[in-house]
């Protein structure tokens, strides 16, 4: 996706208007760009037979995924909140996540770092995986160069408030379906890191229409009933404060609690990829009968 990004940027710089018909003229643009680029490899590789299109369609989910690296990072801001370093906490928090640092202490960045983790399970990984096994190639690269379109231009900045708002929608209306999967998994996979299965579904059922995000709510409220804790609260961006609702009812996180949400990702993960391919197989699509 780096370069989709550059190419983005580079269309930014002859689309971009305060006003939301260019924006969604610049994101359609791309969109299309993404998926008609996805289709097209993904005819070259149905030539070669189902097997050369099912290797197609699992690359393109390999490399749009961003699972491993959402875990190891996880575990690493753990480690470092463990040993009581929080200024390389605070350094590697953004690539967790877009809130400011400077203003976090270690509770704060054990929320941050946690809520991130919970989000990033369903746009990461359960993400590309879902629209690999319903849409092939092409669903693929278009949820994330969506993803990638909702973080360049989908905040609500000043700069972006208007122009970035197709990117911003369009991002939540490809989450719809992974959220759910998410908090879905994240309900049977609580008892890993010894949580309750149904406070995971009651905490997502209650809490997550209070969240601004449609699909965020969703993966933070199963994961704080999962894990016992109470996530939300004040929220520092780098262009806004932000007072989010509480999700879940449990204690405050501490560091303990962020290594069992990346055991619990993990395990989301590995689960989730199991299905994705028994839905794949079992699909109407061509590489199904092929395989």
């Amino acid at each position: 996706m780096a370069l989709f990004g550059s190419g983005a940027a580079a269309l930014e710089r002859r689309t971009y208007a305060d006003d939301r018909g260019a924006g969604v003229l610049h994101t359609a643009a791309l969109l299309v760009a993404a998926g008609a680029g996805g289709a097209a490899v993904e005819r070259l590789a149905r030539r070669r037979g189902g097997w050369a299109e099912a290797g197609c369609v699992a690359a393109a989910t390999f490399a749009a995924a961003g699972g491993t690296t959402l875990s190891r990072t996880g575990e690493q801001m753990a480690g470092l909140l463990a040993a009581g370093d929080v200024d390389g906490a605070r350094a590697l928090l953004p690539s967790l996540c877009g809130r400011d640092p400077s203003v976090l202490d270690t509770a704060g960045l054990t929320r941050a770092a946690l809520e991130s983790i919970a989000e990033n399970t369903a746009d990461a990984q359960i993400g590309p995986l879902v629209w690999g096994a319903l849409a092939g190639t092409p669903g693929v690269l278009v949820y994330r160069a969506a993803n990638t379109l909702d973080a360049m231009i989908g905040n609500r900045s000043p700069r972006y408030a208007r122009f970035g708002w197709a990117a911003a929608r369009f991002d939540d209306l490809v989450n719809l379906i992974p959220a759910r999967v998410t908090g879905l998994l994240v309900v049977v996979c609580a008892p890993v890191v010894g949580g309750s299965p149904a406070e995971a579904w009651r905490a997502w059922r209650r809490d997550a229409a209070r969240h601004p995000s449609p699909n965020a709510g969703v993966a933070e409220a199963s994961f704080a009933g999962a894990l016992g804790v109470r996530l939300g609260g004040p929220t520092q961006y780098a262009h806004e404060l932000e007072i989010r609702p509480t999700l879940g009812d449990g204690r405050v996180p501490d560091v303990d609690d962020l290594a069992r949400a990346v055991r619990l990702s993990r395990a989301v993960q590995v689960l989730a990829a199991a299905v994705a391919v028994s839905v794949a197989c079992r699909s109407g699509r061509r590489v199904s009968a092929r395989w």
